[in-house]
């Protein structure tokens, strides 16, 4: 993907014209300060404007940004002594799918998250982000082991979906999932999900089954793909845009309709822009859930959890629309 999505055209094409008479000021000795100024101020009103009034299919294209940070970029920034564990102890280990423990605020926990790659050779160590059934496993490995450490649950949620390969289904791809909303729905320990890009299918799902379920701001969580929905509904994946548009898969959606706990502001542009700041957002948002979770007993930790997610899809009779609590 280019790093220069089509929305943000206006937008680059002002900065690099602002760039060019800076670099003209210097190099002839002129002053043009005032033009200047008066372009970094339309700039500002531009970016307000552009990135403030998004379509859903502009969010879907930042999800997807090929600069977005991952989950190991997070970890860097958010997280202390961070130690990685492989292996799901019955196949092998899956690049796709990073975990191990770690100190947040001084705090022991299991951090597990999907992980895409950064160039072609690193996205095929990591099947670009899908994990085979041996990364769910190992997630599940992980998550049991915290439970045993009562350590908190932390997981990052990033990827197209499972792998739906040949070699995923023959080692029992849908099983490790099931198994994995299964043992999280009951985890005896905090659990907070973050979706950081795409949150595709079930390969999302897998380690979306939490206490606080928060999403950045251009983040997109969903059954299928815009694309793929498109491709069943109209028989035209080309109306990708029209199906993300209908399908409400974007964070400030979701949040309405109730089905995320918390939509974290992004960086104006996209996350990508200040790795740092944006880590800082997230931090706020970690802290005061596992604040609150943390002050919950364990049996009544997983009673509300199950409330939560049973109230998930109520359907209306009457008019065939999801109903709100």
């Amino acid at each position: 993907m280019s790093e220069q999505l089509p929305f943000e055209k206006p937008i680059i094409e002002l900065r690099n014209k602002i760039s060019e008479l800076k670099t003209f000021t210097r190099e002839k000795d002129i002053d043009l300060s005032d033009e200047i100024k008066k372009l970094e101020v339309r700039l500002e009103q531009l970016e307000e404007d552009i990135y403030g009034n998004m379509t859903a299919w502009d969010r879907v294209q930042l999800a997807r940004h090929s600069k977005r940070p991952t989950t190991l970029d997070y970890i860097e920034h958010l997280f202390t002594n961070f130690m990685e564990l492989h292996g799901d102890r019955f196949y092998g280990d899956d690049a796709a799918i990073v975990g191990g423990i770690a100190k947040f605020e001084g705090e022991p926990v299991t951090v597990i998250g999907h992980q895409r790659g950064k160039g072609t050779k690193d996205n095929l160590k990591r099947n670009f982000g899908m994990p085979h059934p041996e990364g769910f496993r190992k997630a599940l490995r992980l998550m049991k082991q915290a439970e045993k450490f009562n350590r908190p649950v932390i997981c990052f949620i990033d990827t197209k979906g499972a792998y739906p390969g040949k070699s995923a289904e023959e080692r029992g791809q849908s099983e490790a999932i099931a198994k994995n909303l299964i043992e999280m729905a009951g985890l005896r320990v905090p659990i907070v999900c973050i979706v950081i890009g795409e949150g595709g299918s079930g390969g999302a799902l897998a380690l979306g089954v939490g206490d606080r379920i928060c999403m950045l701001e251009n983040s997109t969580y969903s059954v299928i793909s815009p694309e793929g929905a498109a491709a069943l509904l109209w028989k035209d994946a080309g109306q990708a845009k029209r199906a993300a548009e209908t399908m409400k898969i974007t964070a400030p959606d979701l949040k309405e309709l109730e089905l995320i706990d918390e939509m974290i502001p992004e960086i104006r542009g996209g996350a990508h822009r200040n790795l740092e700041a944006q880590s800082g957002y997230i931090r706020q948002t970690l802290k005061s859930a596992l604040l609150e979770l943390n002050k919950i007993d364990r049996n009544d930790l997983v009673e509300k959890r199950y409330e939560k997610f049973n109230k998930i899809g109520e359907f209306d009779d009457e008019n065939g629309l999801i109903a709100k609590e």
